[in-house]
C-alpha cells in the first residue's frame, strides 16, 4: 500500500485531557499502525473497517462533551466546520460508490456461478459467460476509480501541518485516516479489475496465464479479487480441453464461493462505517445549529 502524503499528527491531544480524549488518540494511533502494516486481504481491510466505526464511536463520544459543544458553537469555528461537513458527505458519498461495486460484484458473481452450473465445460458458453462477468468488472470498475479520485481531492485538501487549534486537528486526522481507509478498500475491491479490463480476447488470456499462475504462487497476499481472476483466465485458457475444463469450472465455482463470503464481510464493514459517519455529520450538524 503505498503510503499517504497526509502526515497524521501522532500528538494531536494531550496526555492530560479528557479521558474520551485520550481514548480518541489511541485510537487514531492503533488505526495510523494497522494501516502502516496492513496486507492485501479481507480480513486486514474488514480490522481497519471495524477500527474505523470504534473511531467515531470515540468521536461521537467526545462530541457529547459539553466543552466540545461549546467550543463547536462558537462563530470562530464556522469555517473549518463547514469544511468537515463537506468532507463528510464526500465520504459518505465513497461508501454509497463502494456499497454499490460490492453489490454489483456480489450479483455478478452469483450470475456466474449460476451460468457455469447450467453450460457445465462447453466451451462456447464458458466463453459467453465469462465475457457477461469481464463487462460487469469494467462498469465496476469506472466507478471505484471516480470514488478514488474524489478520495484524492479530499486528501489534498487536508493542510500539510496544523496551525490552527487542537480540535480542528484531531478532527482532520479522524477524517485523513477515514480516507485512507476507504482507499486501501477501494483498491482491494479493484485489485484484479485492471486485468480484466485488458481482457479483449482469449489469446491474450492464455499470454496472461503464465504470469499470473507465478505472481499467484509467488504472492501469499493474492486476494479474494485477484484469485478468481486467476482462475478464469486459467478456465478460460484450456476451452478446448472438455476434461481439462471441468476441473477448472469447479476451481472457478470454489473461488466464487470464496469471493461472495468476502464480499458479505466487506459489506457488513462498509454499512457498519456508514452508519457511524452519517451518526457522527448529525451530531456536527445538532451542535452548531442548537
Amino acid at each position: 500500500m503505498a503510503p499517504s502524503s497526509y502526515h497524521i499528527r501522532s500528538n494531536s491531544i494531550p496526555d492530560r485531557s479528557h479521558p474520551v480524549q485520550v481514548e480518541l488518540k489511541e485510537q487514531l494511533r492503533r488505526l495510523r499502525s494497522s494501516e502502516a502494516t496492513s496486507t492485501s486481504s479481507s480480513s486486514s481491510i474488514c480490522h481497519q473497517l471495524k477500527g474505523l466505526q470504534d473511531l467515531h464511536d470515540c468521536v461521537n463520544k467526545w462530541l457529547l462533551l459539553p466543552l466540545t459543544q461549546q467550543s463547536l458553537a462558537q462563530g470562530q469555528h464556522e469555517k473549518w466546520v463547514d469544511e468537515l461537513l463537506d468532507g463528510y458527505l464526500g465520504l459518505l458519498d465513497v461508501c454509497d460508490t463502494a456499497k454499490d461495486a460490492l453489490l454489483q460484484m456480489k450479483e455478478c458473481s452469483q450470475g456466474l456461478e449460476s451460468s457455469l452450473r447450467r453450460c457445465g465445460s462447453e466451451p462456447r458458453l464458458l466463453a459467453s459467460a465469462v465475457r457477461r462477468y469481464l463487462t460487469t468488472i469494467k462498469a465496476v470498475e469506472k466507478s471505484i476509480n471516480k470514488a478514488l479520485g474524489k478520495l484524492k481531492r479530499l486528501e489534498a485538501s487536508f493542510p500539510k501541518h496544523h496551525d490552527s487549534n487542537e480540535m480542528d486537528s484531531v478532527l482532520k486526522d479522524v477524517e485523513a485516516i477515514t480516507v485512507m481507509v476507504l482507499e486501501s478498500l477501494l483498491s482491494f475491491i479493484s485489485s484484479s479489475q485492471k486485468t480484466a479490463t485488458k481482457l479483449s480476447g482469449w489469446s491474450l488470456v492464455s499470454k496472461l496465464l503464465k504470469t499470473k499462475r507465478i505472481a499467484s504462487e509467488e504472492n501469499d497476499n493474492t486476494n479474494e479479487f485477484q484469485k478468481i481472476d486467476v482462475a478464469l483466465q486459467t478456465l478460460t485458457s484450456v476451452k478446448k480441453e472438455k476434461s481439462d475444463s471441468s476441473k477448472h469450472v469447479k476451481d472457478v465455482q470454489n473461488q466464487l464461493k470464496d469471493l461472495e463470503l468476502c464480499i458479505q464481510d466487506l459489506e457488513g464493514g462498509l454499512e457498519s462505517l456508514y452508519r457511524h459517519l452519517i451518526k457522527t455529520r448529525v451530531s456536527f450538524l445538532n451542535i452548531i445549529t442548537h
